[in-house]
């Protein structure tokens, strides 16, 4: 048996280059046809969103759609019983209240972060579950930064940040999912932190404009994690691209999801985050609510 596992885990130099190549132009060939290759449960997710597309939809067949999906009925309503979203007075006992109080945008969001996690728990992406974890972790805590800013910062919709920070990492999370189809990268979990450090952002944007996502939300990831030098710690956020990049910093930045070595405590990302000081404990908050809710 370790004869067999021998040749996988030695390969290197030209040869393991030639598999990263591979995968990433097997992917942007997947991608640039509109082949989409996701496991049931996302393609479950992404069928809720378009039929609930229409925006003319009324609350009673809203719930009958969502109803289909237990799972999904299940977390919206602790999510709308949550301190994330609970108004005041009486909790919402059945999915018509819960979908009423949270909204059908983020009825759509919660689909998709579900199917995001059951992705992160497949069996056959446990071979990288350090990586999953800690992209998951930052993944919850972007989006709760996300939504956070765009609610005290600006005018955006809260709900419409939550998802553009929800899926900012998408082609990441895609990465792993392929990886899996190439021993040599399975093998060496070091090469797949190369590869999506490089990648991922290019991936993750041609990702979101094959699924349909609306097109502010494909553009407000691209470069989430470069520099933007027009947008410092002293200059207000202005759109849904600057929240995101600076909801990326505030949930642990630059890849620290991938252990580079970025020291939280100088420069940019210091900066930033003595500026938003006062809203890192309710971002820490959220995530953990997202936790509990999309576990």
């Amino acid at each position: 048996m370790t004869a067999s596992r021998e040749p996988i885990a030695d390969k290197h130099g030209q040869a393991l280059s030639a598999q990263r190549f591979q995968m990433i132009k097997d992917i942007a060939d997947e991608l640039a046809a509109g082949d989409v290759v996701f496991p049931t449960s996302f393609d479950a997710a992404f069928r809720l969103r378009r039929e609930l597309q229409n925006p003319d939809l009324p609350i009673t067949r809203i719930s009958s759609i969502v109803s289909l999906e237990p799972l999904v009925a299940t977390r919206l309503l602790q999510l709308a019983n949550s301190a994330l979203y609970q108004a005041h007075g009486a909790p919402a006992l059945d999915l018509k209240a819960a979908i009423t109080r949270v909204g059908v945008d983020l009825v759509r969001t919660t689909a998709l972060a579900i199917a995001m996690r059951q992705l992160m728990r497949s069996k056959d992406i446990a071979i990288f579950s350090d990586l999953t974890v800690a992209l998951w972790n930052h993944t919850l805590k972007t989006a709760a930064a996300t939504r956070i800013l765009a609610r005290t910062q600006t005018r955006i919709n809260q709900d419409e940040a939550l998802l553009a920070g929800l899926v900012h990492d998408l082609g990441a999370f895609y990465m792993l999912y392929r990886a899996v189809q190439y021993p040599e990268l399975c093998a060496r979990p070091d090469s797949m932190r190369f590869l999506i450090m490089q990648w991922h952002e290019g991936i993750g944007v041609s990702l979101l404009g094959a699924l349909g996502m609306p097109e502010e939300i494909v553009n407000a990831t691209i470069d989430h994690d470069q520099p933007r030098p027009a947008l410092t710690a002293s200059t207000a956020i202005q759109t849904l691209a600057d929240i995101v990049y600076v909801g990326n910093i505030l949930a642990g930045t630059h890849f620290e999801w991938l252990h580079q070595d970025v020291d939280p405590n100088a420069g940019e990302t210091a900066a930033f985050r003595e500026r938003y000081a006062d809203l890192l404990p309710a971002i820490e908050a959220d995530a953990q609510e997202m936790q509990t809710i999309f576990a």
